[in-house]
């Protein structure tokens, strides 16, 4: 069988927060790391990750050539696109492929060597590790450099009040009023504490919210910035820079990324949530990470600890592989 000299497969779609999960998780490894974007077609798309029939057929042509041997010593997938192939490598690689997969795959975790579903998945398995929320790659090294790339906004005058838009999802509507709320929420916290806004929508920010927030800081010091027309996105600078963080509730990645800094963490949530995204809530508040703008219990930062188990398990199988 061919394998790959230490190489670790970090395994995603094209989504920004399934592959900054993988990828924080793998840098953390010490090994060299191969990112494939596969993307499955029908019919093995609708049904990822249960059907394995045809095996790499699922691919594309082009795709089909990256998911290879010789086959890596590792694999780390997110999403459940990615959980048909790390399932995948398993059997191709006669189990000598260390597996792990992020987020809940909807069936038994047995078939992965390691699963990583957050809290309020309530996933459940001898192999499942369950941090609070999301991986990601930040510490303190990551917010120096953060810092470093956009120098500017280190001198907008403080506090810094660090506004993260995210948008609508199922059962987080995002409406009129609530773009409103949000909106006069900015302009309360900046006009009472002084200093300055700094506000970064996404890709799923709908206009309504970006217009509601942007009217109420027209007037205010700082920056919005709305989308690559305005340059390169900030938002990296704006979690190094910021004194406070307010965060729309709909994000496990982003709320968990602003934990991650170690400064107060608020969010504006509508009465309800839905079930899983209130038990995460909830574990944010218990653990202190998320408030109503008071002191911060602390950075909520999870990955190099599961690193440093996913490292010890590949060890385990691999003796000779240098896994951080």
């Amino acid at each position: 069988m061919l394998r790959s000299a230490g190489e670790c497969w970090a395994i995603t779609d094209d989504a920004a927060g399934n592959q900054r999960q993988a990828l924080a998780l793998a840098e953390r490894l010490a090994m060299p790391v191969r990112h494939l974007v596969l993307e499955p077609r029908a019919p093995w798309s609708w049904f990822a990750p249960r059907l394995l029939s045809g095996g790499r057929l699922a691919l594309p042509a082009a795709q089909r050539e990256l998911f290879a041997p010789p086959w890596p010593v590792a694999a780390i997938g997110c999403g459940r696109a990615a959980a048909l192939f790390t399932r995948m490598l398993r059997g191709l690689s006669d189990g000598d492929c260390f597996t792990v997969q992020i987020l809940d795959p909807r069936i038994d975790p047995g078939e992965w060597d390691l699963v990583i579903a957050p809290r309020h998945d309530e996933l459940t398995g001898p192999n499942v590790l369950h941090p609070v929320g999301s991986l990601n790659p930040i510490d303190d090294a990551w917010l120096d450099d953060a810092r470093e790339a956009f120098p500017a906004l280190g001198e907008l005058p403080g506090p810094r009040l660090g506004v993260l838009l995210g948008g609508p999802r199922r059962g987080v509507p995002m409406d009129a009023g609530y773009a409103h709320a949000l909106g006069d929420e900015v302009r309360r916290q900046v006009t009472g504490n002084g200093g300055s806004a700094m506000v970064v929508a996404s890709r799923r920010t709908p206009s309504s919210l970006s217009d509601a927030v942007g009217h109420a800081v027209r007037d205010l010091p700082g920056l919005f910035w709305r989308g690559p027309s305005d340059g390169p996105n900030p938002y990296p600078g704006v979690l190094g820079w910021a004194d406070r963080l307010l965060v729309t509730p709909d994000s496990v990645n982003m709320l968990s990324e602003a934990c991650a800094v170690g400064c107060p963490v608020e969010t504006l949530a509508p009465a309800r949530l839905p079930p899983r995204i209130a038990s995460f809530h909830r574990a944010l508040r218990d653990g202190g990470w998320l408030g109503d703008g008071g002191p911060a219990a602390g950075p909520l930062r999870e990955t190099a600890t599961l690193a440093a188990r996913v490292g010890q398990a590949i060890r385990a199988r691999h003796p000779g592989i240098d896994a951080a």
